[in-house]
């Protein structure tokens, strides 16, 4: 995986980055409640036809991580406490957009043959095979930690998105992305080759979403928690050379612009960390995203904080209980941004839209 030197103290203090100390100087309450257990069973199962060799996982501070696949680099670990965290991300990336599986404009008997990259425990695939039967529906990932009991129509396969696509031109119906930031290291690259093996008329969708977390009454307090939460990462997604920040530099509608693709549709999405929103779907959706980051919330730092950037695990662990005591703030108002991006490749001879 990745090795960096830690910033200087200059790099630090131009990306805004509190010292790591700061998190053990800071009071915190004496009574702290431990991650939230997720209450969906894990996926811990191997998929037959793949070699043992990809289940020889490197350990990093007591976290699994995926094995040696070419330049394939993840900074989320593989491990039972992780896949339960993914479950619950699955659910909540769900309900931000409307409790839908995706949102391009598919045709239910024109879809034959679909991938989702990047799948993680595959329950995206698993589910939008159960709703697409006539589709064959591909996962692929760098980790094979998906179910072998799946729909008959559905597979994975150990594939890195960074690397060239092998398959064939024009063979899929409809792509799926999602939650990619900080993988990927070319966008521009990943959707040229989603444009190539797309077939004329097929889809390609991706979502993303903003690290920063915002406040519209000054409820995050400048050098919080949740205020150093995005500078940590986007500064470690700089040193890894994947970038945090697809959302803000609007990386998934610059790449489908670029490759080619046509009636790009952008939804934008706010959404809570909490359930302080009186508004009921956003407090569901506030909900959600806050048991998303509680379930393993160690598990989503420790890479990024502590191999990354340089931090010990024991300062690690302190920012975590600091954060987790936002969240648990009532008076914080917290939000953050997502976007949903579609595009359709054209077919051959088809004059754009100008509008």
């Amino acid at each position: 995986m990745t090795t960096t030197q830690p910033l200087t103290t200059e790099e630090a203090a131009e990306a805004g980055l509190l010292p790591a100390s700061h998190w053990q100087q800071e009071p915190l309450p004496e009574d702290e409640d431990d991650d939230g257990a997720s209450t969906i069973g894990s996926f811990v199962s191997s998929t037959a036809s793949l070699s043992e060799s990809i289940f020889k996982y490197r350990t990093i501070h007591g976290r699994t991580y995926h094995s040696e696949i070419g330049n394939a680099d993840s900074w989320e670990p593989n491990d039972a406490a992780h896949i339960d965290a993914l479950e619950v991300a699955h659910h909540a990336c769900m309900i931000a957009i409307g409790h839908k599986l995706y949102l391009s404009p598919l045709e239910k008997d024109k879809v034959k043959k679909v991938v989702d990259i990047g799948t993680g425990p595959g329950a995206w695939v698993i589910d939008f095979a159960d709703e697409f039967p006539n589709a064959e529906v591909i996962g692929t990932d760098i980790t094979p930690i998906q179910p072998s009991w799946v729909p008959p129509n559905c597979k994975f396969e150990l594939d890195d998105c960074n690397g060239e696509w092998t398959w064939p031109d024009n063979t899929f119906d409809f792509i799926h992305c999602r939650m990619m930031f900080g993988i990927v290291t070319d966008w521009y690259d990943l959707f040229r080759q989603a444009y190539r093996t797309s077939k004329p008329g097929g889809w390609v969708e991706s979502f993303a979403k903003c690290s920063t977390f915002m406040s519209d009454d000054g409820s995050v307090k400048a050098n919080s928690a949740m205020s150093q939460w995005a500078k940590v990462w986007n500064a470690g997604g700089e040193k890894t050379g994947r970038t945090f920040m697809v959302y803000d530099h609007d990386l998934q509608r610059k790449g489908m612009e670029k490759a080619g693709f046509v009636d790009i549709t952008v939804k934008e999405f706010y959404i809570p960390v909490g359930v302080w929103h009186k508004d009921k779907e956003l407090a569901e959706k506030g909900l959600w995203w806050k048991m998303l980051m509680e379930t393993d919330l160690e598990g989503y730092l420790n890479y990024i904080f502590n191999v990354v950037m340089g931090w010990t695990p024991e300062e690690t662990a302190v920012y975590a209980k600091h954060l987790r005591k936002e969240l648990n703030d009532p008076n914080i108002h917290a939000y953050f941004k997502a976007r949903t991006v579609y595009g359709r490749k054209p077919h051959p001879g088809e004059v754009p839209n100008s509008n």
